[in-house]
């Protein structure tokens, strides 16, 4: 007999929140921001915006429907249930991506507090199946144990970026702007913040977590509302600040060939050791960031097979109440395109990944974004000028979104989502035949 389900509350939704958002990216992404310059900035001000308004449709949409039963309830409602499956799948895609992605910056962090991990070619990759491996036990052992890990861990990786912030404002101040790269005609462009917002969008991924498993936060119309917009907004200040004083204020060629710019950014002002301090902070919140993701990746399923758009093996509990299955499905999946990305070299599998997790998450973001027009016309979500907005900048950004992802990161998850159809189509025969 499965054990009653422990549930989640306000701290631990919002830890869940920023625990995913503020991950591997904020570590990681100083690397790939360095060539763009100030196109990084342009393109956080217009990724804070899309993400505060996107923040804001699932807040609405989780305060009017609480009973949908998350992300894929809203989708089903508003844009049918072939649609809602396509966006579900590919948010799992995107989930399986962005646990590679994660895993790759854990291990690159890690490189600098155990060397030898660098000395042979298959020692990171060991590292990082065994790291995906572990969390995906404790993910086994319920929701509590798995909750309790995403507030510590959230707590610690907040640590090194008030440092960073901190180094940063006291920088600026002695030397008067003298660090930053000088702002020119050409410092902003359409091109450079397109390929940027790729990137910066990616570490917004994860807004939505208080919504995917709703149906294990308590009181859900009142708690996921609060937890997703004080975990984005605090998420979003954080991310920014951060990742904009590591890419601009040291040297561009330094920043895009570093394995870890933010404690090579603490290094250099004081010293290795308060740098190996925060490389430690940086692989507690990767790991503490895989954890929150392969929780969502295990609970989406559940969902999924309750409205009979997936097969029954998806959605079975174990005795701690875990959907133990959907884990394990989703570690060796995750473990596949972590192995695959490590087939490139340096920030190159990093940013492989993480493209290919913001180009097929976009389409959930999309989903949801139309079911709100559709919920707004027929009165199931009340039409608020406030609403519209952001329903309408929210639309915008996603489809800048997809252009700034790139034809190759489209075209694999484009095809990881089609091999989901199949899948589809037998649950489907089996729901009518049962």
């Amino acid at each position: 007999m499965n054990a009653p389900r422990r549930k989640f509350g306000f701290w631990l939704a919002t830890a869940l929140v920023v625990g995913n958002i503020i991950g591997s990216a904020i570590f990681m992404l100083p690397a790939g921001l360095a060539a763009f310059g100030w196109n990084a900035v342009s393109a956080w001000v217009i990724t804070f915006v899309g993400a505060l308004c996107l923040a804001w449709v699932f807040a609405e949409l989780a305060r009017h429907l609480p009973a949908a039963g998350g992300s894929f309830g809203f989708m089903r409602l508003g844009v049918g249930e072939g649609a809602a499956f396509v966006g579900a799948w590919g948010y799992m895609v995107s989930v399986w991506a962005a646990n590679a992605g994660i895993t790759i910056a854990g291990i690159s962090y890690l490189t600098r507090l155990v060397p030898g991990l660098s000395a042979t070619p298959w020692a990171s990759p060991a590292a990082a199946i065994g790291a995906i491996w572990l969390l995906t036990w404790i993910n086994m052992r319920g929701l509590h144990a798995a909750g309790g890990v995403q507030l510590v861990t959230s707590i610690v990786k907040l640590l090194p970026f008030v440092a960073v912030i901190g180094l940063a404002v006291w920088r600026l101040a002695v030397s008067g702007g003298a660090l930053l790269p000088p702002v020119h005609a050409g410092s902003f462009t359409f091109a450079g913040a397109s390929g940027a917002v790729g990137l910066t969008l990616y570490a917004m991924l994860g807004l939505e977590s208080a919504t995917v498993p709703a149906d294990a936060v308590e009181n859900p119309e009142v708690i996921v509302p609060r937890a997703t917009m004080v975990g984005t907004g605090l998420s979003a200040v954080v991310s920014i600040m951060a990742t904009c004083a590591v890419a601009l204020m040291l040297p561009a060629d330094v920043v895009a060939s570093s394995k870890a710019p933010v404690s090579d950014f603490i290094a250099a002002s004081w010293g290795d050791i308060a740098g190996g301090f925060v490389a430690l902070c940086a692989v507690i919140s990767c790991f503490g960031c895989l954890n929150g993701w392969l929780l969502i990746g295990g609970e989406l399923p559940v969902a999924m097979v309750k409205a009979g758009t997936l097969p029954p093996w998806f959605g079975k509990l174990n005795a701690s109440g875990a959907p133990a299955q959907a884990l394990v499905l989703s570690a060796v999946l995750t473990t596949l395109l972590t192995l695959m990305a490590y087939t490139k070299t340096g920030v190159g599998a990093y940013n492989f990944a993480i493209l290919i997790a913001t180009a097929t998450n976009l389409v959930l973001y999309l989903f949801c974004a139309i079911g709100v027009v559709r919920f707004m016309r027929d009165g199931r979500v009340p039409r608020s000028a406030a609403l519209v907005v952001c329903t309408g900048i929210a639309l915008l950004f996603i489809l800048w979104a997809f252009y700034g992802s790139g034809w190759e990161s489209l075209a694999w998850g484009g095809a990881l989502m089609a091999a989901g159809w199949p899948v589809y189509l037998v649950a489907r025969r089996s729901a009518r035949a049962a």
